[in-house]
């Protein structure tokens, strides 16, 4: 667990962070403040900050919170309205023939649950072909609604679940051993996994920063965060061993 987070932009309005894996943003009924990233972060910064948007646990990437209530109301209409521009990094399950297209599927959450069902809210998905390798394809994903789960259940939907997703594919981790074909295990020593948690990184965020936060005229803005390490070395062992 980081006991710092990676500040990409800060002002007296908004805070835009470097999600690490495995952190909550907000606290559920088993995990204490302290141990989510609006905990850490509010302690890191000494004052309250606003949560505007969310993204899984074991998802990384740019994370936006707001230092005020006006900010919060400005930034949360954005997000509530698509009026945001996300671009996600996805490692998926499969080959996919297609080098772009869009999902166009309503999905319903209810609860903890969330499925494809015609009953459910608009939700859409564009994305295009980054690279493929032997039975994995890394895509660029553009979600433009919100819904929660969205790329998750949208590539599951059409038989292309994230690489390792527990909820919609396998939680089966990335292995070295299943890609080199004449790898040897140090004696003694167990396998560390490439890749062991959910293969999905929020690389850039667009949005409008109006007037009433900054100066006369709105501008705007485009923050990214790079893969992190663990991405960064799986990917590289499937271009050495897995095209």
């Amino acid at each position: 667990m980081k006991n710092t987070i990676e500040i990409i932009y800060q002002d007296d309005n908004m805070l835009v962070v470097n999600k690490p894996a495995g952190m909550l943003v907000i606290p559920d009924q088993h995990t204490d403040e302290t141990q989510t990233l609006v905990g850490i972060l509010k302690q890191q910064l000494g004052q309250k900050i606003w949560v505007v948007h969310r993204i899984d646990r074991d998802t990384t990437g740019v994370l936006v919170f707001a230092k005020n209530a006006e900010a919060h109301r400005n930034l949360s209409m954005q997000f509530e309205h698509s009026q945001v521009s996300k671009k996600y990094i996805a490692l998926l399950s499969g080959v996919l023939e297609d080098d772009e297209g869009t999902i166009n599927k309503r999905i319903l959450v209810s609860d903890r649950q969330v499925t494809i069902d015609i009953t459910g809210k608009e939700s859409i998905t564009d994305y295009k072909v980054l690279e493929r390798f032997k039975g994995y394809t890394l895509v660029e994903a553009n979600p433009k609604t919100g819904r929660r789960h969205q790329i998750r259940v949208h590539f599951w939907s059409i038989g292309h679940p994230l690489a390792i997703d527990a909820e919609y594919g396998t939680a089966d981790p990335l292995l070295l051993s299943s890609l080199k074909r004449k790898y040897k295990e140090k004696t003694g020593h167990q396998e560390k996994p490439l890749m062991d948690r959910l293969t999905l990184h929020a690389a850039e965020l667009t949005i409008n920063y109006e007037s009433r936060l900054t100066s006369d005229e709105s501008k705007t803005m485009t923050f990214t965060a790079p893969l992190p390490k663990d991405f960064e070395i799986t990917l590289k062992q499937l271009r050495k061993y897995w095209k």
